[in-house]
């Protein structure tokens, strides 16, 4: 299997988990996550879903761009450059009140480590394809 067919699958596979993650928290809301009934609010629920909404849009960004992977480094460093700076808030609140359950963790492995490592990969793909030596 090609470098670029590999690719095009880890981003088909791990796209499930932005989009998968907005799907759900665009129709539960704070539920989602566990708040629900009086602990959650108006402002909370409806942010909630506007960055849920974002999630999914940037999911369905990454798959936008598989099929022609190799060209689309522009549009994916701008992806990553995105979720990474979410991560890094993520990241902050750690710092601040303690790690995250499990789903939160996995969350910010995949948005500080897993994207930008598939971003690097998108540019060593587009190198190889245009005949570039390996760096």
């Amino acid at each position: 299997m090609s470098s670029r067919r590999a690719l095009q699958i880890a981003v088909a596979v791990l796209g499930l988990v932005p989009v998968g993650a907005g799907l759900a928290g665009a129709w539960l809301g704070p539920a989602m996550v566990g708040v629900a009934g009086a602990a959650s609010t108006p402002s909370l629920d409806s942010h909630m879903r506007y960055l849920s909404g974002l999630l999914l849009g940037i999911g369905l960004a990454f798959w936008s761009l598989i099929p022609r992977i190799e060209a689309r480094g522009g549009a994916f460093r701008l992806l990553t450059a995105i979720v990474f700076v979410g991560g890094l808030a993520r990241l902050s609140e750690v710092f601040r009140e303690g790690l995250p359950p499990l789903p939160m963790l996995f969350g910010l492995g995949m948005e500080l480590l897993v994207t930008p490592l598939l971003c690097f990969w998108q540019a060593r793909v587009a190198r190889l394809g245009a005949g570039m030596p390996r760096a």
